[in-house]
């Protein structure tokens, strides 16, 4: 299918299976983040899977700009997992093979994602009110996909009281699918709370399609300790990546057997600036530095000075002035370890400096 839209639409071809195993961490799909550029900057770092941020199968339908947007893509961008997310199976089916047209070959259904403007429309994790319509969406994907090829992101249910994943998990196999991702939290839950690993056991017993964990998984630590403890095939990281796209590597590393390296300002500076690099050049100079002026306090938020850089990006208006600022904050050499912070503000790495002390940065 063709298309005449100013941004990259090139897949590139597709394995015939996913990779999956200890250590084949994925880039969880992220809304507004897990774009064409920090999907490559992960790649870079050892992310064996990325999945895109959700497409709306409406969307789709109507032949939406910014929808397509969020399929940019590249030869090199692979091995990619589309999701998609919606509550009507006529809808869902014809983006499948929309998308198949388009050169796009593994498909996931977002039935985990519970805020507002995505639940009004009963899709998501509201998608457990009515089982019988998400399993007719389910089957009508399935059937339009390759076997095997299409995949399902879920949650526990909607609350406590309706918990109905393990049920529907295992409908699902039957019918076809070939990859659960389970987040084992409830849709009231939010990302409140602790998520909940033991289900995650339970999957992986239940289950005879491939598991892969998200939730909780803010370092690579956290991912190897899962694996672990419920046996599941893989682990999906979404907030760690967010704040630590050097999470792929170090979970790798763990893995095998390996240290963790301490990192240094050079480290986190060669980060940000392969980031400006990734979006510059499947942009423009002003499109980077706007982008960066978010992207950049969230991979250095605990270091000291923070607070005068954020000031400083607000008023960034070139790429040498970000690399100028970036010189500033992040030359050197020195070991950042003991002041960097996962996403739950806990101190990484080993180091003298509690996650208390490690904010007062952000604070100063």
């Amino acid at each position: 299918m063709a298309h005449s839209f100013d941004f990259p639409l090139a897949p590139g071809p597709q394995p015939d299976r996913l990779p999956i195993g200890r250590d084949k961490p994925w880039l969880a799909p992220l809304a507004g983040y897990s774009d064409l550029p920090f999907r490559n900057l992960c790649r870079e770092y050892g992310a064996a899977c990325c999945v895109t941020e959700m497409v709306s199968a409406k969307g789709l339908a109507y032949n939406g700009t910014n929808t397509w947007r969020v399929l940019a893509t590249v030869p090199e961008d692979t091995p990619l997992v589309v999701q998609l997310f919606g509550a009507e199976a006529p809808f869902l089916a014809d983006a499948v093979r929309t998308l198949r047209e388009a050169g796009y070959s593994f498909f996931d259904l977002n039935m985990g994602c519970s805020v507002p403007k995505v639940s009004r429309q009963g899709a998501g994790s509201a998608m457990f009110r009515d089982l019988e319509n998400a399993a007719a969406c389910a089957k009508a994907m399935i059937e339009a996909a390759e076997p095997g090829h299409m995949s399902f992101k879920l949650r526990l249910g909607l609350n406590e009281e309706n918990k109905p994943w393990l049920d529907f998990a295992l409908r699902l196999e039957d019918m076809g699918a070939g990859l659960i991702t389970l987040h084992p939290r409830t849709a009231r839950q939010g990302f409140g709370g602790e998520a909940r690993w033991e289900e995650l056991a339970r999957a992986k017993e239940k289950l005879s399609i491939p598991v892969l964990a998200s939730g909780d998984l803010f370092t690579a630590e956290d991912g190897v300790r899962c694996l672990d403890a419920t046996g599941v095939d893989g682990v999906m990281y979404a907030r760690g990546a967010l704040t630590n796209p050097a999470i792929f590597a170090e979970h790798t590393a763990l893995v095998n057997g390996r240290n963790l390296p301490a990192r240094s300002k050079a480290d986190l500076k060669a980060m940000i600036s392969r980031h400006v690099a990734l979006i510059s050049a499947l942009g423009d100079e002003e499109n980077a530095v706007f982008r960066l002026r978010s992207i950049v306090p969230r991979y250095v938020r605990t270091l000291p000075g923070i607070r005068k850089l954020r000031q400083e990006l607000c008023h960034c208006t070139s790429l040498a002035r970000l690399d100028a600022l970036l010189e500033e904050f992040l030359g050197g050499e020195e070991d950042v370890a003991e002041v960097l912070t996962d996403a739950r503000g806990n101190a990484l790495y080993s180091g003298n400096t509690s996650p208390e002390q490690a904010w007062a940065g952000e604070k100063a």
